[in-house]
């Protein structure tokens, strides 16, 4: 059981940034939801860990663990909204001129208005998850994942140069 725990807090400090930043993506912004979000994956990352068989990598399974349960919640409340998220990403904080920011916020609002699967991929793009494992996560071919992404990139981009 100690080592359970031990192998469970070592996964909390290395993945909760991640897990958070995703689900702040599906929260819209919304902080409070994002963290009941990330509070909700990592008690069934917790509940699951001792079943976990190691045939996949960690964080592709935390990342399914991630983004099906932000889509289950939003299903189940009925709360997805195409709305601009507000909110600084953690990542982008230091070293940001009022430019870089400014462009920042626009792409987000942008990336709010994708669809649930979009985003999601867009997001783990963003996080620097490899195609091939965003694709394990998604449950696509790589070669699907790869056109997905450059045409969800094609839309990011008209997006921002529109608004």
């Amino acid at each position: 059981m100690e080592n359970l725990k031990t192998r469970f807090v070592a996964i909390h400090e290395a993945h909760f940034q991640k897990v958070f930043r995703l689900c702040m993506g599906y929260a819209s912004g919304d902080q409070n939801e994002a963290q009941d979000l990330t509070q909700e994956v990592f008690i069934k990352i917790w509940q699951n860990l001792k079943d976990f068989r190691q045939e996949a990598n960690i964080s592709t399974w935390i990342y399914r663990i991630t983004v099906n349960t932000c889509l289950l919640k939003i299903r189940k409340e009925k709360k997805f909204k195409r709305q601009p998220l507000n909110f600084d990403i953690p990542v982008f904080e230091n070293n940001t001129t009022p430019d870089r920011k400014l462009l920042l916020d626009k792409m987000y609002r942008c990336i709010a208005l994708l669809n649930q699967k979009d985003k999601a991929i867009i997001i783990m793009t963003l996080e620097g998850l490899e195609q091939k494992e965003i694709a394990a996560v998604m449950g696509v071919s790589h070669e699907a994942l790869r056109v997905k992404v450059h045409r969800i990139k094609k839309k990011l981009i008209k997006c921002t140069s529109h608004e």
